[in-house]
């Protein structure tokens, strides 16, 4: 494909924006080559400044559950636009917004509008702190919160080991006050608890994990968590970013059935536009300023375009519960033609699954933490991810990401995908 434009504009970008980009995967560090600049998107479809046009399986990262300009979605901004974009005072809209992710997610009882997914789990953190009154938090290895400090550090094995900031930038102060244990590892938890008892503000973690390939949660250790959260007072965070609305209406929490203390929400909420909120029991929202000491604000949050394109979205997951159903058709179409092609070619790879996300990892072994997943090899999955390009399918641009679908697939868009997929591994794979 002629990519002479995306090129030119890269080239040009590198002189004005940092490494050329406004977020770094986009780079295309991970799988080499160039980024391609996008114009537009309709439908399961991405074209680029060129004119090429790609099958696409990102999604924005996840918000365009409905596919590309949909036109319910592009209906509700237009509507909006007309009576001004911004107020920097409250709107009917916040309100029904609130009241729409209450009704629709188990275990938010209030809620409070931000602008992005990761100020909301800054937010969040902030609130659990001042909630209990204790400095340290807990994460886990592999999930990704945004680029808020408490969350760009990688702690030692030990339970007592002192964080190491994970970026420039990032205090020895901060990292000393956040902890990381290995996901799916339930006693290395209890462990970390039991070295700081009563220190321990939250654990926060991707319930469903989405930023080191999709990686499932193991049979009790969600329910392990809640267990330990209850027991020691401790603030349980779902970071539902990636998953909230996607994997059911009430997200991770309501098909796993564990709930949350604070539950953190982006992406969908906003239709594709910039938004995020956290929510959770109404003792603890109760702490947020201007009613509580805990102190949070944003001229844009709750931003009246924002709210009418995600209202517009969560009105019709909410009405349409056959959304979910037929998101789960097309992951298992996808994952069972990939696994088909997979023993076609006498290749053994892992591929981790659930609804409208999965990933698959260039090993052989099963991927349930991210030294697991760092067994993939990342070499071969950039040949595959420049392959499927080359033949029109637009891959999220590093092994660590999971992939998203969207109703707008249809079952001749699926043979496209696995019929590339199947040549793709075929050349780099069996004839390399």
């Amino acid at each position: 494909m002629i990519t002479d434009t995306s090129h030119s504009l890269f080239e040009k970008a590198k002189s004005y924006i940092p490494g050329g980009v406004n977020s770094p995967v986009r780079a295309f560090k991970a799988v080499g080559g160039n980024p391609l600049f996008i114009k537009s998107a309709k439908g399961p479809y991405l074209y680029d400044e060129d004119g090429n046009r790609y099958l696409e399986l990102i999604n924005s990262w996840g918000p365009m559950i409905l596919g590309h300009a949909h036109e319910l979605i592009e209906k509700a901004v237009k509507d909006a636009v007309s009576s001004s974009l911004s107020f920097g005072a409250p709107t009917r809209k916040e309100v029904e917004m609130a009241e729409l992710i209450t009704h629709m997610v188990p275990s938010i009882e209030k809620v409070r509008m931000v602008n992005s997914g990761t100020e909301a789990t800054m937010s969040a953190i902030r609130l659990a702190r001042g909630y209990t009154g204790r400095a340290k938090i807990i994460k886990f290895e592999g999930c990704y919160h945004g680029h808020g400090d408490s969350f760009l550090i990688a702690a030692g094995s030990g339970a007592v080991t002192t964080g190491v900031p994970d970026s420039a930038g990032v205090t020895k102060g901060t990292a000393n006050d956040t902890l990381t244990a290995p996901f799916n590892d339930l006693q290395a938890v209890q462990t970390l608890a039991d070295a700081n008892k009563g220190n321990i503000a939250a654990i926060i973690v991707e319930p469903v994990a989405g930023n080191m390939g999709l990686v499932l949660p193991q049979p009790g250790f969600l329910e392990g968590l809640r267990q330990l959260c209850t027991k020691e007072g401790i603030v349980l965070v779902f970071d539902e970013v990636m998953t909230g609305f996607r994997l059911a209406k009430g997200g991770v929490q309501e098909r796993l059935g564990v709930l949350p203390d604070i539950t953190t929400l982006g992406k969908i909420i906003g239709g594709g536009m910039p938004v995020g909120a956290y929510g959770g029991k109404k003792e603890i929202m109760d702490f947020v300023s201007p009613v509580g000491p805990v102190y949070q604000a944003g001229t844009l949050s709750g931003n009246p375009i924002a709210m009418s394109a995600g209202l517009a979205m969560l009105h019709y997951l909410n009405t349409h519960p056959e959304v979910y159903t037929q998101l789960e058709n097309i992951g298992n179409k996808l994952v069972s033609g990939f696994t088909e092609n997979l023993k076609k070619l006498g290749l053994s790879y892992t591929i981790n699954h659930i609804g409208s996300m999965f990933s698959i990892f260039f090993t052989d072994k099963p991927v349930v933490d991210f030294d697991s997943a760092k067994t993939s090899d990342t070499v071969l999955f950039g040949k595959y991810f420049q392959a499927m390009l080359n033949k029109g399918i637009y891959l999220a641009p590093s092994q660590y990401e999971s992939l998203f679908l969207s109703t707008a697939l249809t079952d001749e868009h699926i043979q496209t995908i696995l019929q590339a997929n199947y040549e793709s591994l075929e050349e780099i794979l069996v004839k390399a």
